[in-house]
């Protein structure tokens, strides 16, 4: 993309602090940090098989956003919701 990431970490109980209506909706798995583990979602999708790498994923997950402008808008009252200037 032609940038540098920014990471920041944010803690849970900081954006529960700011949305508390969200709480329910980010404790669970949004609350940690995970690697998905593909050998137990095959308990759920016996069948399933990875075909494609994920950095492969990656930028094809890229290039479909921007292929349409549409798809790259900015919800602002969103955008203000988390913080973000």
């Amino acid at each position: 993309m032609g940038v540098e990431a920014r990471i920041i970490h944010i803690p849970l109980i900081s954006f529960i602090a700011c949305m508390p209506e969200q709480e329910g909706s980010l404790i669970g798995d949004k609350s940690v940090s995970v690697v998905l583990i593909i050998a137990r979602s095959k308990r759920f999708v016996p069948g399933y098989c990875a075909t494609t790498r994920f950095d492969e994923g990656i930028r094809r997950t890229l290039s479909w956003f921007q292929a349409d402008p549409a798809r790259q808008q900015i919800d602002v009252a969103e955008n203000a919701r988390m913080g973000q200037r």
